[in-house]
């Protein structure tokens, strides 16, 4: 059992959880996930360390309430405590001198890249950060992100805050403005992290000028550990398993189509889950928010 410091809502459906796990903390890397089962028999779900203290013995992961599992999740309140949390799990990220790098976040992906984003700029590399969201209200951990940027770039769809725009768009014209330093430019690496389709148009937008590019990916994933085969993703010519060769990859190396519809899958099932805990517990469903 693992006691819950804190859980607050930092934006509409989003919570920010705070666990004392003082081995796992030691352990966990920028870009390392976890699993997490709220109660005995329930769902286990991946999710990436948003961040980690060695010396407080904590953990803190970043979720969106989206469905059943994360649902029962949020729920759990300071003082009390998840089943379990298992970890840490996936390869670690590469952390480089790539001189300057971009770090692309889209709504929740915000949480997984910050540790990446610390570790890269702690390191010395200069880093460029665009954060998205589709409106202000969704942003979070904007001091966060601000602290370990040394450009710091706002999107919303809609223009509530920062510049009405696409991820893509801010990341295309530094491109073209600095070009990638494989081709004497100044950009090392291109980081992307956030929904699916986010990932591969920004994929789309790096390809053009040859830069390294890596993305963290959200597969369907139950065990964790390589023996499901749920979350396996064709990487080239190969197939690569999210979890044991993972999360991240070379993001133009993904197919994208494949890893979208397999996404969608049991879209059936989790809505019928999501309809009977409803009915079961008499609370309103959640808002929409993307």
């Amino acid at each position: 059992m693992i006691p819950i410091l804190k859980n607050i809502e930092i934006a509409p459906n989003i919570f920010e959880m705070t666990l004392e796990h003082p081995r796992l903390a030691k352990k966990l890397r920028p870009g390392h996930f976890v699993i997490v089962m709220a109660s005995e028999d329930a769902e286990r779900i991946p999710l990436t360390a948003a961040d980690f203290d060695a010396e407080a013995g904590t953990v803190t992961l970043v979720i969106m309430a989206v469905g059943t599992s994360t649902k029962k999740i949020v729920k759990l309140q300071e003082g009390q405590q998840l089943f379990a949390l298992m970890g840490p799990l996936g390869h670690p990220s590469e952390i480089e001198n790539y001189g300057t790098v971009i770090m692309t976040a889209g709504g929740v992906g915000t949480a997984p890249i910050y540790p990446i984003a610390k570790e890269l700029h702690r390191q010395g590399n200069r880093v460029i950060t665009i954060q998205g969201a589709k409106t202000k209200e969704l942003l979070f951990w904007q001091d966060k992100m601000s602290a370990v940027s040394n450009e710091y770039i706002i999107t919303t769809d809609d223009g509530s805050a920062g510049r009405k725009a696409l991820v893509t768009e801010p990341l295309r014209e530094i491109l073209e403005q600095r070009g990638s330093a494989g081709s004497g430019g100044e950009i090392g690496c291109v980081y992307m992290i956030g929904p699916a389709v986010m990932m591969k148009f920004c994929a789309q937008t790096a390809a053009p000028f040859g830069v390294k590019t890596v993305a963290s990916l959200n597969s369907i994933m139950i065990d964790g550990t390589g023996m499901c085969g749920g979350c396996r993703v064709q990487i080239g010519h190969e197939t690569k398993f999210t979890c044991v060769d993972g999360p991240e990859f070379d993001a133009e190396k993904v197919d994208w189509d494949v890893l979208l519809a397999r996404q969608k899958m049991y879209c059936h099932e989790e809505q019928c889950s999501y309809r009977l805990y409803l009915d079961s517990t008499a609370e309103p469903p959640l808002p929409q928010t993307g």
